[in-house]
């Protein structure tokens, strides 16, 4: 698990597991532009049902430059995840340059109500060197 997923961080008892690959056929270095794809898992070691209800990144680039995203959900879903449960997806991120990093949280519901916040590990977003 821990080679698939190599950043993790744990809020309680949900896990957020992030594997992340860069894509050479999306990215154009020559007109500023570096692609990568990342994929989350959200682990529920709870003994209750919880929901996400939103995310919130912030994504860096490697001038420095900061970009703070939020929205309702993820991939256009509130998913419910049961005790034990886990659930995974896959999304993307282009940067204007070929290293940055993100790291963010999901707000969260459980099913008694309570509303908690589960942390998005910081993972970097590497381009391979190019050598010719």
């Amino acid at each position: 698990m821990k080679s698939l997923f190599p950043h993790s961080a744990t809020t309680g008892d949900v896990t957020v597991r992030v594997s992340v690959s860069f894509l050479p056929e999306q990215s154009e270095p020559g007109r500023g532009r570096w692609f990568w794809a990342y994929h989350v898992r959200i682990e529920n070691g709870s003994p209750q049902t919880v929901q996400l209800i939103s995310r919130e990144w912030t994504i860096a680039d490697g001038r420095g430059g900061r970009h703070q995203v939020q929205g309702e959900g993820v991939v256009g879903e509130q998913p419910v995840i049961e005790p034990g449960g886990a659930f995974d997806y896959v999304s993307g991120c282009p940067l204007p340059t070929p290293t940055g990093w993100m790291e963010g949280h999901y707000s969260m519901v459980a099913a008694d109500g309570r509303a908690f916040d589960a942390v998005i590990p910081r993972f970097p977003l590497v381009a391979p060197a190019v050598t010719s």
